[in-house]
């Protein structure tokens, strides 16, 4: 461990700026220590279990997945006009002052990992965040996924504190549980309680770079992004199971990131330096450079089951939760580009899992159609995935990630309206979910399939194509794809019976006017202005 007290250039800052904070009595602080020792103490700690091929194998308890209706932000004199309170829950000051102190005092003599990292590829954007935690694996899950900085003289603009051992008390903190996530954009601290699950820290440097990145005309996203050979760069907007990351990594074509993106002036960035990806159900076959990622040195393996005798990681075991997690460096993929940047994207896919087995698989959307899907985010759950859910149930979340959003989702959306116009980016919707009935009768369109679709939308082949019009929807459908049997492409083909297509396609468009509803009934909101 790096011992504060040692004569080190750094030490003095450190120790202030740990007592500025109230962290005044902490034992053998973890001060950004690497991958292999961060390693060494999460197996020493009993935190994880080493697998073949040498990925840390860890379970995070009772929290599998995020933890929304235990997120908070600060209502203050800034954010009680800023933030989009219809989507996200208030926590007066004097709660996190109170959460704060508690947080400090829960800290003293316990031993914390100290992570001083950057977000954002672009030098221009660049977001000094530093993660205080008290688990090593914790510090070496944010030591992928962000780039670790080289500034001696660092000084954080984002602070998270990571405590799953600390429980808070609704009484007196104003939560609704002992688990919390609680964001003060003024502080400019994050503190998060009670969960293990490391996708609230991760999701924490994206929600507060939502808030402040607009303010600097920068349009934070919820996209994976790759690059052509050409410098066309893509970006694919889409809810968790849609295909993001596995569409993205495409070996033709550098891998910028899987999950969160900037558009700047200069072009896309990516925020991270690492990958979160979905573990369920990976194989070599469909996705090699995931596979590979996640059977390597330091990669972490949250909630998959394993061999207790081999060591061997199974990716069909679902046992713990669904939301089964690979997280890696991208320097794990072979193919990644090392700057983490691109130019103006010349096209936008926005993907969806539609479980009614109606969108067809491939379509151009117009300005207005792509601001519409923005909006709506739509995608559908499946059956068995969650508690209760028995049949398809159609999802809505708002540019694709409205649990990230402290804005209103028009301030994103008014963004991508004029940096598409000024680009002259095309537009397509990209189904990967069912064909041929829905769910449970139907059958779910081919990854093959999909990725020749995709192929002939990123290279300009569906650019002058001849389309019909959807009388559902209104999308352009492609007549035929090179590749790809034109049956498919008309999704009331594929049924067996036409009107019950027709019932469950009106049904969906209903579906969608509701959701789009509460946007479009704002004054000179960007539906309007689109159309």
């Amino acid at each position: 461990m790096f011992d504060t007290s040692e004569d080190h250039p750094t030490a003095p800052l450190i120790r202030t700026q740990l007592a500025e904070m109230g962290l005044r009595w902490i034992q053998n602080p973890s001060w950004n220590e690497t991958v292999p020792a961060l390693y060494q103490q999460a197996v020493a700690r009993g935190e994880a279990k080493v697998m073949v091929g040498g990925a840390l194998a860890i379970t995070t308890g009772a929290h599998t997945g995020r933890s929304p209706k235990d997120k908070f932000i600060v209502r203050d004199e800034t954010t009680a006009t800023a933030v989009w309170w219809d989507n996200n829950q208030a926590m007066n000051p004097q709660h996190f002052a109170a959460l704060r102190e508690d947080f400090m005092a829960y800290a003293r003599l316990k031993t914390l990992f100290i992570q001083d990292l950057e977000a954002c590829a672009d030098p221009a954007q660049t977001t000094q965040v530093r993660v205080i935690t008290e688990h090593a694996w914790h510090g070496l899950f944010m030591r992928h996924l962000l780039k670790p900085s080289a500034d001696l003289d660092f000084v954080s603009d984002l602070t998270i504190i990571n405590f799953p051992g600390f429980k808070a008390e609704p009484g007196r903190h104003g939560t609704h549980s002992d688990t919390v996530i609680a964001f003060d954009f003024k502080q400019r601290l994050v503190l998060i309680g009670g969960t293990a699950y490391a996708g609230e820290m991760k999701k924490a440097v994206f929600t507060y770079l939502n808030y402040i990145l607009p303010n600097t005309h920068v349009l934070p996203m919820h996209c994976a992004a790759n690059i052509g050979p050409r410098g066309d760069t893509a970006i694919f907007f889409g809810l968790s199971g849609t295909g993001k990351t596995t569409l993205s990594a495409d070996p033709t074509r550098p891998l910028i990131g899987d999950d969160e993106h900037g558009w700047s002036e200069s072009g896309i960035f990516n925020i991270e330096n690492g990958c979160y990806a979905k573990a369920l159900h990976l194989t070599a076959a469909a996705e090699p450079q995931i596979y590979q990622a996640a059977q390597q040195f330091g990669s972490i393996l949250e909630n998959v089951g394993h061999d207790k005798e081999t060591r061997e990681a199974n990716f069909t075991d679902s046992s713990l939760t669904e939301n089964t997690r690979v997280a890696y460096s991208l320097s794990a993929i072979t193919h990644a580009s090392a700057s983490r940047m691109g130019p103006a994207p010349k096209t936008i896919i926005m993907l969806t899992a539609d479980a009614f087995g109606v969108l067809p698989p491939i379509a151009r959307l117009d300005p207005a159609q792509a601001m519409r899907q923005f909006l709506a985010g739509y995608t559908a759950k499946l059956a068995g995935t969650e508690r209760g859910v028995r049949l398809p149930q159609a999802t809505f979340s708002a540019c694709f990630g409205a649990p990230f959003l402290p804005r209103h989702p028009t301030v994103y959306a008014d963004m991508l309206t004029d940096l598409m116009a000024r680009h002259e980016t095309r537009c397509f919707l990209l189904n990967t979910g069912w064909t041929g009935g829905a769910f449970g009768v139907g059958t779910r369109i081919l990854l093959s399939t999909t990725r020749k679709l995709l192929q002939a939308a990123l290279s300009g082949a569906l650019d002058l194509a001849p389309t019909r019009i959807d009388p559902h929807f209104g999308f352009a459908v492609p007549l035929m794809v090179p590749g790809v049997e034109d049956k498919i492409l008309d999704p009331r083909a594929c049924w067996l019976d036409g009107k019950a297509y027709d019932a469950a396609a009106k049904n969906l468009a209903v579906l969608y006017e509701e959701a789009l509803a509460k946007f479009s009934t704002l004054e000179g909101s960007v539906l309007q202005a689109a159309e």
